[in-house]
């Protein structure tokens, strides 16, 4: 239904001290039964201070009313928050990740509870920021909260449910995100030393290959083919295939010391099969035999973690990775390089991982330290120093007091 006719809408101060300029107007809702229905709109326009007259009011509320007072305009659709909500549940949640999709379902469950029954058109960035400043929960959750409920709004405005972005100009607590470890060879070849194989083995491609825990348990068999290895899969929680996170395979060169260690996975084995495996025992023989593929989760929470726990270090396998970046880094690698072995599309994100190795560190503060030896020295060489009875000593004498 089009606008019955051009609105200019109305302007008027509130508040006695702290007085601010509201605006009225009306709007079409499409109901549920499918007839119109025509309500009052208002919104604070902004405090005195800022607009000083009314003509500057009316003036936001005609940007406003912009989109009422367009030829396309049409009611909108009305609906309360949990409504809109499980409509993207529906129709747009199936897209994402099924990790992703767990944490989705936890923040719009917040939502919900504080925000649910507010119809669509209420809900403002004011409402909102009391909302955020109300939560006791980390601020790194509070921004979670704050992303997924962009990612339902915007498709809330192709869907006609509103023309505002009312999460513009929220203030989030401050959130510092925490370094992120990094393994050192040194550190990588004690982890090794305390694993059995599989594990062993996994440690030392993901040391030099820099893959994720997913991709590791989605390789096959026939993805190493001679001295090459493929990533074209990687697997979620709950075992399951899926594309890697950037999208596309990435092919690996591998060491030869890799290529053999490798090699007793390979040989006598068909291409379809997982490459690593857990390794089962039988109740009666307690035998080894082959297990099903291996799921990202629980070989790093039963098979690394309590190696790190007994050498007293924190991490988990993404330190391996950043590890990984970090040894590229220091083997001047090129950054296209860099980028397609650890599968990321924005070169930040891959400097973003590279860490201070500790042995250039060492060889940069020793080169900085001889470099301002020299000019210290030089620059004593060249001055005089005011001594205590008034004289004046040369810079080679100051050098030896």
């Amino acid at each position: 239904m089009a606008r019955r006719r051009y609105q200019k809408g109305h302007v008027y101060l509130r508040g006695k001290r702290d007085k601010v300029w509201v605006g009225r107007w009306k709007e079409d809702e499409l109901q549920p039964d499918g007839t119109i229905h025509r309500r009052h709109k208002s919104e604070v326009l902004g405090s005195k201070a800022e607009l000083p007259t009314k003509r500057l009011a009316q003036r936001e509320l005609d940007r406003r009313l912009s989109v009422v007072n367009s030829p396309t305009y049409r009611a909108r659709p009305s609906a309360t928050f949990e409504q809109l909500a499980e409509k993207w549940k529906r129709l747009v949640m199936p897209t994402h990740a099924a990790s992703t999709q767990r944490s989705e379902k936890s923040d719009i469950k917040a939502w919900v509870a504080a925000i649910g029954n507010i119809p669509v058109r209420d809900i403002d960035c004011e409402l909102l920021q009391q909302v955020i400043s109300g939560w006791t929960c980390s601020p790194k959750t509070i921004k979670n909260r704050v992303a997924t409920f962009r990612l339902i709004w915007d498709p809330a405005k192709a869907w006609k449910y509103t023309a505002d972005t009312v999460y513009e100009g929220l203030k989030l607590k401050e959130w510092v995100k925490p370094e992120q470890l990094c393994f050192t060879l040194d550190q990588v070849a004690q982890i090794m030393r305390l694993s059995k194989e599989p594990y062993r083995t996994i440690w030392r491609l993901v040391a030099e290959t820099g893959i994720r825990r997913g991709e590791v348990c989605g390789l096959n068999v026939g993805d190493v083919q001679g001295n090459m290895l493929i990533v074209q899969r990687a697997v979620t929680k709950g075992r399951q295939l899926k594309t890697p996170k950037s999208g596309k395979k990435r092919v690996f060169s591998l060491s030869p010391s890799m290529i053999e260690q490798l090699r007793p996975f390979v040989v006598g084995r068909q291409p379809n099969e997982p490459l690593f495996i857990t390794p089962v025992r039988t109740k009666k023989t307690g035998k080894k035999i082959g297990g099903c593929r291996l799921e990202p989760d629980n070989f790093v929470k039963r098979h690394l973690k309590p190696i790190l726990e007994k050498l007293g270090w924190q991490g988990g396998a993404h330190a391996f990775r950043h590890g990984n970046a970090t040894l590229l880094d220091s083997l001047r690698a090129p950054m296209a390089v860099r980028q397609e072995r650890l599968g990321h599309v924005d070169g930040k994100t891959t400097m973003s991982y590279t860490h201070m190795v500790s042995a250039d560190d060492v060889k940069v503060a020793s080169e900085l330290g001889s470099m301002l030896d020299e000019k210290l020295q030089t620059g004593f060489l060249s001055q005089t120093v005011p001594n205590s009875n008034g004289s004046e000593i040369r810079g080679s004498q100051a050098v030896a007091i």
